[in-house]
């Protein structure tokens, strides 16, 4: 049995347009918040899926909980929120959730324990008598997350749950990730909002076109990661394939430069590596978010 709560090797599922995932190869330890990132379309939604069992893989394997991928005893312990979701808007909170403790067969009891604590979980304590269809999208995402938690799972999957909230929505539910991990769950995120990844998770990978291209310990991905903006124009290929040498993956738009540095030290040498060679340059400052200069750069080189 494995020490991991998600081991995957090689785990592939693709369509037959060939989008999907290919050789997906993570682990998740107990206790930890995991971000898993992508550009849209990158193939972050077709792994949640095929490690809850929603689809087959095409190829690979994968243990979630030690247990074999599809197991049902690992499917008793696993919560799960879709990015697109939507419950009934006649029924009340307390509907939804006695609608699903009844599909996850829990008896008449605890579920009335079981949903005052998940409501506690999620701040919606009194709100629960309301119908859905006055909630907010903040509100109705927190019932959802309080639906997936009913089982008391051990692992948490979440799917895009930020993508539509406001700042006080992200907030809302970036308070519920940490209390999970307090309470010695393992949350899976999905997401593309680096800036809330950078602020839960232990651990993260980037995702692109389907293939993994860079994961790791949060604190590793971002060691030693300085990032410059440089504003320039007149910047030929002679310049750009001289920055190389201080940043392989860095990025150009034709008006901004991004670069992650070893050092901040070198900021002089590559103002006077633009100007010498004829480069108009008009501003150069460090970067405040580092795992979206990491990820913007990682993801355009491999575009290119």
């Amino acid at each position: 049995m494995s020490d991991w709560i998600i081991e995957t090797k090689g785990l592939t599922k693709q369509y037959e347009n060939q989008k999907g995932c290919v050789d997906i190869s993570i682990n998740v330890g107990q206790g930890e918040v995991f971000g898993f990132l992508g550009p849209n379309g990158a193939g972050k939604s077709t792994l949640i899926k095929t490690l809850v069992g929603l689809l087959f893989p095409t190829s690979g394997s994968a243990e979630i909980l030690g247990l074999p991928l599809g197991s049902l005893e690992a499917k008793k312990r696993i919560g799960y929120l879709p990015e697109l979701f939507k419950y009934q808007e006649w029924m009340t909170g307390s509907d939804l959730l006695k609608f699903h403790a009844e599909l996850y067969k829990i008896d008449k009891k605890a579920m009335r324990v079981k949903i005052e604590e998940v409501l506690d979980i999620v701040h919606m304590k009194g709100s629960e008598q309301y119908k859905i269809g006055t909630y907010s999208k903040g509100m109705q995402q927190r019932i959802g997350m309080a639906s997936a938690l009913l089982c008391d799972p051990q692992l948490i999957f979440l799917d895009e749950p930020t993508s539509a909230l406001d700042p006080i929505g992200r907030k809302e539910v970036r308070d519920i990730i940490l209390e999970l991990k307090q309470r010695g769950k393992t949350v899976f995120l999905n997401s593309h909002l680096l800036s809330e990844v950078e602020q839960v998770c232990d651990s993260a990978a980037i995702i692109s076109h389907g293939h993994i291209i860079k994961q790791g310990q949060m604190q590793e991905l971002l060691k030693g990661q300085q990032s410059l903006e440089i504003q320039a124009d007149s910047i030929d290929h002679r310049i750009l394939s001289q920055l190389e040498a201080y940043d392989e993956y860095f990025s150009y738009d034709g008006q901004i430069i991004r670069m992650n540095l070893k050092s901040m030290a070198d900021t002089p040498d590559i103002a006077a590596l633009i100007v010498q060679n004829g480069g108009k340059l008009y501003s150069i400052k460090p970067s405040s978010n580092k795992l979206e200069d990491l990820f913007i750069q990682l993801v355009e080189k491999g575009e290119q």
